[in-house]
Order: structure tokens, then sequence, then C-alpha cells
């Protein structure tokens, strides 16, 4: 059998997942980090991106979450998000709109946003969209 470790996955409303994993994907500020069973301590600012959860026993499910912190001990990993959403949650027509809107707003039209939360809003919007983009490939695959 192989090793694993404990995943928790929490946002501010709820917790979204919690189980055994054999690996863990993330997307730190400086790049993915992948968490395997007794990985040293880690603690690590996120940005918006998916977590890739590769199941004991096999199976993977995938997670958006809106940034937040990643922290690693080696028997547990958890990640801290303001929003997480399993990969079916994702409005795709929504998150188009929000880029729409964030590129506006960046390039220079009269929009409510200010620079900062346009910058954010597409960073999110673009990772919610390539988290759709991704599952319809897995779908694709079955």
């Amino acid at each position: 059998m192989a090793m694993t470790i404990h995943v928790d996955i929490v946002s501010a409303e709820q917790s979204i997942f919690s189980g055994s994993a054999e690996m863990v994907f993330a997307p730190a500020l400086r790049g993915e980090v992948g968490i395997a069973p007794r990985h040293a301590p880690l603690l690590s600012p996120l940005k918006p991106g998916v977590v890739r959860v590769r199941l004991a026993g096999g199976g993977e499910e995938s997670f958006y979450v809106s940034g937040g912190i990643l922290e690693v001990q080696p028997h547990v990993v958890t990640v801290l998000s303001d929003t997480a959403l399993r990969g079916e949650e994702i409005d795709e027509q929504a998150a188009a709109a929000a880029k729409q809107r964030a590129e506006q707003a960046l390039k220079g039209e009269k929009t409510d946003l200010t620079y900062e939360e346009a910058h954010a809003q597409l960073a999110e919007a673009l990772a919610q969209l390539e988290m759709v983009r991704q599952m319809k490939k897995l779908r694709g695959r079955k």
C-alpha cells in the first residue's frame, strides 16, 4: 500500500475536501509545488489556480482556489483560501464575463474596478477558465 498524506482544503465558508492522498499539487507563488507524504514542513502563499489531489487508491480531484496559504506538515497538507471550488462548481460564463470586464479595465476603459482589482480579477478568471478547459479535456478522454 502506498504511503498517504492527509489533505484539508478549506474556504472561508466551508471545508471543501478532507481525505487521504498520495500526492498534492498546488499553485505556489513561485510555481507549482508537489507535496508527497513526509514532505518537509512548508508555508507558502498560493496564487489563483488549481490544486490537484492524487487520491489514495487512484483517481484525482481538482479544486479551484482564489489564492491563499498552503501549510505542509509531514503527514498533513492544509490549503486555506477565501474561495475554493470543486471543478464542476465553476460557472464558465461568469468567469468569461469577469475576464472580459477585467481586460477592459486594464485597457483603461471606464469600469468600477481599480487597476489592482482588475489585475486580481483577471488572474482569478484565467485560473477558473483554465480549470474548466482541463476538466473538458479529461472528460474527452473518458
